[in-house]
């Protein structure tokens, strides 16, 4: 009996007939990808001349790609980009002025400082020098990253929407300020696969900071996969016991019987597989396999005692306390070596809306040394052409204080309307500043990039027109940068 498609009433007995040909057509379609699926994982040579486009949507770039992978230092909490690399001189003499209101012209501020009978300027209390041929300016808080600005290329004109943190960092990595988007990890791992068999395509690790207040929460949906398959979701590597929970086997399990229980596992999830032709089926295999394939290929990326003296030390002293920033970029280097595709590094702690420069000093101290070590390690190793590393926050921060102002102490809010990231290698210009802000570091006078230019940017840096790389979810094409969004090609060499 076949099933009435178009009745409006159809009985138990219909709706069966009706699922079973579905079953049957999706079930014959994903058989072959299934099967090849799973045979490339237990056997990857069999598959060697495709092992870059494994899992993904594209099937190759779109274009001759700079980049091959992503390291993205992510500055959770928003530096200040008026006491880093936004110099305003002009603002010591306006100490304590109340900040224009033609400056402002009406835009929103945030709860915490709405409020206030009035909107001091806090000029930066530290000095900056001009560094390398490039003359970049840079504060005296980041001598390490002033020794590479040469290789920098320095953007002072990004901007976004967003003006409190959660929807920030979730738009900044996902392309919206509401969640349940894929964030951009998962968009790459998917688009383009992973050239790694041994490794997740997409890491994520956490780092410890220095500025011992409360920090903004970081949801694992920063670096989930939306509605995209699970398995393009980064994995999180933890810093102490095992760097993957439950990544040992059970107390009596060895390793020979764990494969014969994944193998008929696997034949399992085959069948059903089969029956269904349920995307996630494949993807439960992929990731026993992968899980598998961790116990050996996650303790030989965490026995650094292969590296020379002289390398560790160019971290500082804290690359030999696991999770801290500086081991972490160490650790990203590693990542890179072995061609995982992004690399996502978490530094919290950059919400300084009271005692600013104290806690500055102390953030600059944890990421200033790492950072400016990982660019040159990389360039030493000849990665960082085609490595594309990325350094920032979600927005920026207010040159008005909040709360009390003094000469050598202030707080400020937040600032989605200028902040300044830098990226590097990957095919970036290097020794470049890019963009301007007016005397206030408040709006943008020059070249602005929105967060949807510097995503559409990165993404061709790794060969991808970004409106190109969609998912059809609930009727409708998504994408990374949404519905608009350009490539900044001022920013590339």
């Amino acid at each position: 009996m076949s099933a009435r498609r178009n009745d409006p009433n159809p009985t138990p007995a219909d709706e069966h007939a009706l699922a079973l040909t579905r079953r049957q057509l999706f079930g014959r379609a994903a058989h072959g990808i299934g099967t090849a699926a799973l045979a490339s994982l237990l056997q990857p040579n069999l598959f060697a001349a495709t092992r870059a486009r494994d899992g993904a949507l594209l099937g190759g770039p779109h274009f001759r790609p700079r980049a091959k992978r992503v390291i993205w230092l992510f500055m959770s909490g928003a530096p200040s980009q008026i006491d880093l690399f936004d110099h305003k001189p002009k603002l010591r003499g306006m100490f304590d002025q109340d900040l224009p209101e033609s400056v402002v012209n009406g835009q929103r501020f945030t709860t915490m400082t709405s409020g206030q009978a009035r909107f001091p300027i806090a000029p930066s209390i530290f000095e900056f020098a001009r560094h390398g041929q490039s003359g970049t300016e840079v504060s005296e808080l980041l001598p390490h990253t002033a020794k590479i600005v040469d290789e920098l290329c320095v953007v002072r004109s990004m901007f976004t929407e967003a003006i409190n943190h959660d929807p920030a960092i979730t738009f900044i990595q996902t392309g919206s300020e509401q969640p349940g988007r894929p964030s951009l990890g998962a968009w790459l791992s998917y688009g383009l696969g992973s050239p790694n068999h041994e490794l997740p395509s997409f890491v994520v690790l956490h780092s410890t900071w220095s500025a011992k207040r409360e920090a903004q929460a970081l949801f694992s949906r920063l670096w989930g996969t939306g509605f995209l398959p699970t398995q393009h979701q980064g994995v999180a590597l933890r810093s102490s016991g095992d760097p993957v929970l439950y990544l040992s086997d059970p107390a009596g399990m060895r390793r020979p019987a764990r494969r014969r229980m994944l193998d008929a596992l696997a034949e399992l999830n085959e069948e059903r597989q089969r029956e269904l032709g349920d995307p996630e089926i494949t993807t439960r295999i992929a990731q026993y396999e992968m899980a598998y394939k961790l116990q050996t290929s996650v303790p030989e990326l965490f026995d650094t005692t292969d590296e020379s003296d002289a390398v560790l030390e160019s971290y500082g002293p804290d690359v030999h306390t696991p999770g801290t920033f500086a081991a972490n970029c160490l650790m990203a280097r590693r990542l890179a070596e072995r061609d995982v595709r992004f690399i996502q590094v978490f530094h919290r702690g950059w919400d300084q809306h009271a005692s600013l420069p104290s806690d500055h000093r102390l953030q600059c101290g944890d990421v200033d040394q790492p950072a400016a070590a990982l660019v040159r390690d990389l360039k030493q190793r000849g990665l960082l052409d085609d490595t594309l590393v990325v350094w920032g926050g979600e927005f920026g921060r207010t040159t008005y204080c909040q709360g009390p102002l003094t000469a050598d102490d202030y707080g400020r809010d937040h600032h989605p309307r200028a902040f300044t990231m830098w990226l590097a290698g990957g095919g970036v210009r290097p020794g470049t500043v890019y963009g301007a802000t007016d005397d206030f570091s408040y709006n943008i006078v020059e070249n602005p990039v929105h967060v949807h230019d510097l995503n559409a940017t990165i993404l061709h840096c790794l060969g991808i027109d970004h409106e190109r790389l969609t998912h059809r979810f609930q009727g409708r094409d998504y994408r990374l940068t949404d519905v608009h969004g350009r490539v900044v090609h001022d920013l590339l060499s």
